[in-house]
């Protein structure tokens, strides 16, 4: 994790998916920028994420004015091009990098060589892990209609897990996830990947 040399006092803003909420407090914590505020979307919104554009737009304008900086915590995360064209009209706001989150974690390279390795490639985060059972069991309704599990992951081959801590909890729960879904399991540890150098050079100004 990243650290500053000489704190800064004045507020910088980061606006953020719910996802990536435990990640940032924690990096907040571990490098005492107590000048950082974070404003978290609901994650849900990844279902539908033609309102994350929007939802941007209104926390930008009720914010504006009132930081040093402020800083978007989301990849385009399936708005194609929406945040960004959204971002246009706020000069110096920024985003993470990427298509998604997993891009942010890992890279945006190492996905698209995973990608290539076996398309069929499910993904999971530590988030995503622990919310797993409403994400994605309950928003499928697979408890109930077993029978979907084939419609829905009859293409994937595999779940490659990215985490982001050292977790043997969260590790055995990505586990038995890829064996609910009659899937191969691979773990890669990415840390927090591009979100530490990210939200580092922002705390720092």
């Amino acid at each position: 994790m990243s650290g500053t040399e000489h704190p800064r006092t004045e507020p910088v803003l980061v606006i953020a998916c719910g996802a990536l909420g435990r990640e940032l407090h924690a990096l907040r914590q571990a490098n005492g920028w107590d000048h950082l505020r974070i404003r978290c979307l609901d994650p849900a919104l990844h279902l539908r994420p033609q309102e994350i554009a929007p939802r941007l737009r209104a926390e930008l304008e009720r914010a504006r004015g009132q930081y040093a900086r402020i800083f978007i915590g989301y990849a385009d995360c399936g708005s194609y091009g929406g945040i960004d064209r959204v971002l246009a009209d706020f000069p110096g706001v920024e985003r993470l990098p990427g298509l998604h989150c997993y891009d942010v974690f890992a890279s945006a390279e190492r996905i698209e060589r995973m990608a290539e390795d076996e398309p069929g490639t499910f993904y999971l985060t530590d988030f995503l892990v622990r919310f797993f059972d409403r994400l994605v069991v309950e928003t499928l309704d697979l408890e109930r209609h077993p029978e979907l599990l084939e419609a829905f992951f009859g293409n994937y081959r595999r779940v490659v897990y990215l985490s982001q801590t050292r977790d043997a909890g969260l590790l055995a729960e990505a586990r038995e996830a890829a064996t609910r879904l009659g899937l191969e399991f691979t773990h890669v540890h990415t840390g927090y990947g591009a979100l530490d150098a990210q939200v580092a050079r922002v705390a720092a100004g």
